[in-house]
């Protein structure tokens, strides 16, 4: 018997995706192209309203569900990070509340990016490890999480991704997690994803002053802003 024999080829699996203006797009768009092709499952984009829904890179998306449609127990819950817009739905009353009750109850919990500032700010994160882009990884601590560096760090039904391309790597992980290797690794092979970068300035560890010290300098602003958020600690209801 060959391992992709038995296979979970067909689920029924709830997935809720917050999305929500200044989000950054291949947040987003990584691990939905991987739940996506997990035959049966249902994914809502869930936004406020049904209004459009317009990314950090200007590519506007329509959500399918909101706050009060999107369904009551997920087997996923997931947000995707940002900037500006990611620190603005960390500060939302409505956001932070919708996410702390399909949280609740989400048999996984997860984000990519920056995206797990708006977990921790939801109280989602305390107790947990948890991972995120480096340029606010460390303000997960102000949440009570465990920050720990790694492409995806799971800790008991939460699951993160660090910075924006990782979410494939979540993707692929979700993919396992609730279907099979096998599958994931089908997913990985119509996916061709067979990383082979033209540079290798993906991480402060490999990449050059030139390009490091800039880029820390510029997304400074947001750095700080993260701090503080966490600083302000979890969202009290």
């Amino acid at each position: 018997m060959g391992r992709g024999d038995g296979v979970h080829w067909i689920g029924h699996e709830e997935i809720g995706m917050l999305i929500y203006p200044g989000m950054t797009i291949m947040d987003l768009i990584g691990p939905h192209s991987m739940f996506g092709a997990m035959m049966g499952t249902k994914i809502h984009l869930v936004s406020r309203s049904l209004d459009p829904v317009t990314s950090d890179a200007g590519v506007t998306i329509m959500p399918t569900a909101t706050f009060e449609t999107c369904p009551r127990d997920l087997t996923v819950l997931f947000t995707p990070g940002g900037t500006d817009g990611t620190i603005k739905a960390a500060t939302d009353p409505e956001t932070l509340t919708f996410m702390a009750d399909r949280g609740s109850r989400a048999t996984y919990v997860t984000s990519v990016c920056s995206g797990s500032l708006i977990l921790g700010k939801a109280g989602l994160l305390e107790g947990y490890r948890a991972t995120s882009h480096w340029s606010c990884r460390d303000a997960l601590a102000g949440f009570g999480a465990i920050p720990t560096e790694a492409r995806v760090v799971r800790d008991r039904n939460r699951i993160t991704g660090a910075g924006v391309t990782a979410g494939l790597d979540f993707g692929l992980t979700m993919v396992a997690e609730m279907r099979d290797r096998t599958y994931a690794e089908c997913c990985q092979l119509m996916s061709e994803y067979d990383p082979d970068p033209p540079f290798h300035a993906g991480s402060l560890k490999t990449a050059p002053p030139e390009v490091r010290e800039p880029m820390m300098e510029r997304i400074a602003g947001f750095s700080e802003q993260a701090k503080a958020l966490a600083a302000g600690g979890i969202a009290r209801r």
